[in-house]
């Protein structure tokens, strides 16, 4: 009669065991939804991006260049629904501000110019890294998309400031200047009495 008993009490104690677990599992899954969800609501609240409008005479410059705008069209298409769509998304937009870095116009092919695509590609990789993680810290998350947005109005003042050095006329002699600085294009200077020493 004991061992019944002892039976009964330990197979008692086991499920109100194993119901105090369900009940912890189930409170640690809500918890980890609220999260979620708060997480998803801070990013999405955050995530906009600004465009790159130049001014008119910039805009000639960009016309031909199809990356950059398939980069604008994406920035300006938000996504909807979950955490796994900004993941989706920031993988996007990565690879499209990679065809966009090496795509630069041979006119644009300036250290100024493709040092701040540089910068914006590398801003890129750092959001889809921080965003693809299993723990999103969205605090980095939101302050690496107020970077990128500086980086982008960057792009743009520094786009109508090539315009604008275009457009300044060279000074009489500035050319010859410029060419005697360009040391590959340089001759040798090498006295003729000392070519042939032995």
């Amino acid at each position: 009669m004991t061992l019944r008993f002892t039976l009964l009490f330990l197979a008692l104690v086991t499920f109100m065991g194993c119901k105090d677990d369900s009940a912890e599992r189930l409170a640690a899954n809500k918890k980890d939804l609220e999260k979620k969800d708060a997480i998803f609501t801070a990013i999405n609240n955050a995530w906009s991006f600004r465009t790159i409008q130049p001014q008119a005479k910039s805009q000639t410059l960009i016309a031909n260049w199809e990356e950059l705008r398939l980069l604008l069209l994406e920035l300006n298409q938000k996504p909807k629904s979950t955490i796994g769509a900004f993941q989706k998304k920031s993988i996007d937009l990565t690879k499209k501000v990679d065809s966009v870095y090496n795509s630069i116009p041979s006119n644009l092919q300036i250290p100024e110019f493709k040092s701040r695509f540089l910068v914006l590609l590398n801003q890129f990789r750092t959001l889809e890294l921080f965003i693809t993680l299993d723990e999103i810290p969205q605090t980095k998350v939101i302050a690496v998309i107020e970077e990128i947005n500086k980086q982008l109005a960057s792009i743009e003042i520094q786009l109508d400031e090539f315009v604008r050095k275009s457009e300044v006329p060279m000074e009489q002699g500035e050319s010859d200047m410029i060419r005697m600085l360009d040391t590959s294009r340089a001759a040798k200077n090498i006295p003729k009495n000392l070519e042939k020493i032995d």
